[in-house]
């Protein structure tokens, strides 16, 4: 009797186990497909060098920026690849837990997506894609990259994944001279970001340092507490600049809910790596 139940046990085990493999390949693939497909139409892209008049009209600071970036004179970037680590969490008093995260982008068509493992406890954790394209957002989070935990999409996602892609142009700067992001100055170390694109609009605060360097970005973004979206203060604080592949980009940062209560910080990252029009899949 007992080696009966070991070996149901047994087989309950490798059920579950072939379950999580398949699943978790499953998932993969298809966010394969969509990296795939958010690079198709970039693969004949001829980009043209920056030059002078490209950043005329911008605020001092932007300008400023956009040199230290070290882009002029360069290739206009239309795809990005990049690998991440960092922690992460979705709730206050919540353990930090370990993500390792890849991420595509297309300029021309603003796009990305986001591909993130984080471990939760040997043996258990989360597969989840963000995803922004054609103006709209979506986010899929998955237990073991089988069990659907989030699936979400509408107005608020699509505000706050497009305010995401427009914080995270610090990585490839040639973007901000893109005709869907207006800018604004508000003084000689911060300006005001407008990117609408879609039928969507958002806008957020760059702060500058001394050195020409974006130190913050600074945004009103949904918020989702208790099942319902609440429009919050978020802040994205940017370090340790260096040179990769050519451009002088922050290398780590750290996301911030600015709320009433206090901040919460939800996100403490690094990039690893980064890849300049090469648009493939890692």
């Amino acid at each position: 009797m007992v080696k009966i139940v070991l070996v149901i046990i047994g087989i309950i085990v490798v059920l579950i186990a072939s379950s999580v493999i398949i699943g978790s390949a499953l998932f993969d693939k298809k966010v394969k497909n969509e990296i795939e497909s958010l690079f198709n139409k970039t693969k004949e892209t001829k980009p043209e060098v920056v030059a002078d008049a490209d950043i005329e009209g911008l605020p001092g600071s932007v300008q400023k920026w956009l040199k230290n970036s070290r882009i002029m004179g360069k290739e206009k970037i239309f795809a990005v690849r990049l690998k991440q680590k960092g922690l992460i969490r979705t709730k206050e008093g919540q353990p930090w837990m370990p993500a390792e995260a890849e991420q595509y982008f297309t300029i021309d068509e603003p796009g990305f997506i986001w591909k993130v493992r984080v471990r939760m406890a040997p043996l258990l954790y989360l597969a989840g894609r963000d995803r922004y394209y054609g103006g709209r957002g979506s986010m899929r989070i998955k237990l073991l990259g089988l069990i659907p935990v989030v699936d979400a999409e509408g107005e608020e996602i699509d505000q706050g994944t497009m305010l995401r892609y427009l914080g995270e142009t610090v990585w490839f700067p040639t973007a901000a001279l893109s005709s869907y992001i207006k800018w604004e100055g508000i003084d000689s170390n911060s300006a005001k970001a407008t990117m609408s694109y879609g039928g969507v609009a958002a806008s957020a605060v760059f702060e500058f340092n001394e050195d020409g360097e974006v130190a913050s970005f600074r945004c009103k973004r949904y918020m989702t507490v208790n099942d319902r979206y609440i429009l919050e203060n978020y802040s994205v604080h940017l370090k340790d600049y260096k040179e990769l592949n050519g451009i002088r980009i922050p290398t780590k940062g750290e996301a911030i809910w600015n709320l009433k209560t206090g901040d919460f910080s939800v996100y403490q990252f690094e990039i690893t790596e980064i890849e300049y029009n090469k648009p493939l899949v890692y």
